[in-house]
């Protein structure tokens, strides 16, 4: 039976009390002569009857209610997303990257140990870096020059500048000629330092790359042979170099064997990775990162959130023992909205 209207102005007066005039329950129930447990059974009442509204405002140019569902959905200690248009790659890439940079601020302490990886959307990173703790900066992986000649060492460069903190690089290419010349580099002294260092790697920021052509650096730099080649053991992206199966799991392929940069052993060990990742088409891969435990934080956009989200839904309801096999299930759920040709990671 509805609220008569004697009830409706009772609980109007409950809930303005309470809501607009910040009184508590025990408050009003001794201006009315009433219990606090009835007080709030009136409040329970006056939003089940449409007296009260409550709506959950997301500040301008995020979205913070994909970033909860993701939180939710994945078990994600840090998700953001923003609100901005595919359309512009370079400008999200940045914009990305400065809010990558207020998420680390947000959980780096001086007593922290940050790795920085290669990839193109940490960027930004290095623009708001003067709000990070002075705390040693390491880099994560070898260099891999962007077209806009940016690499991992000026990134670990920049941030330590700003920040105060202490830098541990490298010079060494990310990805290595053959498995013999990987094996050189990484028995070179500053290489295993940094290999040292990295397991005491407390928060890092990686990108995620989808193992097609135009959606990863790394696949765009290698040759034909070794991107077929990891396709057929199962590759469907990277993060920061590690190659990955639609479920998460590390891949040892030739190219892997040439990667000098954190394994994906290490990443799960780190007890707070940020992934920075854009491009609705990257949803598999982002998918696969965050069910193999190897980040546990994303800054992305609403494209990819939205995405994400349906490919997590496509390979639920078609499972590990489906015809077609969850990778395939998610990247049926993905439309990529934009030419791959400006996603590159």
């Amino acid at each position: 039976m509805p609220p008569t209207p004697t009830e409706h102005v009772l609980l109007a007066r409950v809930a303005r009390g309470y809501y607009l005039e910040d009184r508590s329950k025990s408050d009003i129930a001794d201006e009315l002569g009433i219990s606090r447990f009835r007080v709030a059974r009136l409040l329970e009442a006056a939003r089940r009857e449409g007296v009260v509204s409550i709506e959950v405002v997301s500040p301008p140019g995020y979205d913070t209610d994909l970033s909860v569902r993701l939180q939710q959905r994945f078990g994600l200690t840090k998700a953001v997303v923003v609100n901005a248009e595919e359309d512009q790659p370079d400008a999200l890439r940045d914009q990305l990257g400065l809010v990558a940079a207020d998420v680390l601020h947000d959980v780096v302490g001086r007593d922290d140990v940050l790795g920085l990886a290669w990839a193109r959307s940490l960027r930004g990173i290095g623009h708001s870096a003067n709000r990070l703790p002075a705390c040693p900066v390491v880099q994560l992986t070898g260099a891999l020059p962007g077209p806009d000649g940016s690499d991992v060492l000026e990134l670990v460069r920049r941030v330590t500048r700003a920040s105060g903190g202490t830098p541990h690089v490298f010079y060494a290419p990310l990805v290595a000629p053959d498995a013999a010349s990987a094996r050189t580099l990484r028995r070179q002294p500053e290489v295993a330092r940094a290999a040292e260092l990295a397991s005491r790697v407390t928060v890092a920021a990686v990108g995620i790359g989808a193992w097609q052509a135009k959606l990863s650096t790394i696949f765009d730099a290698v040759e034909p042979e070794a991107r077929r080649r990891a396709r057929e053991l199962g590759a469907v992206g990277e993060i920061s170099g590690v190659l990955v199966d639609a479920a998460g799991r590390p891949l040892v392929t030739p190219l892997s064997r040439r990667i000098i940069g954190v394994t994906g052993e290490q990443l799960r060990e780190i007890r707070t990775v940020i992934s920075v990742a854009y491009g609705r088409a990257k949803a598999v891969a982002v998918l696969a990162a965050v069910r193999g435990g190897l980040v546990n934080g994303l800054v992305t956009h609403a494209g990819l959130a939205e995405a994400l989200l349906a490919a997590a839904d496509a390979a639920d309801l078609v499972g590990a023992a489906g015809p077609a096999g969850p990778a395939d299930a998610a990247a049926s759920a993905v439309s990529t909205g934009l030419d791959a040709d400006v996603l590159v990671d």
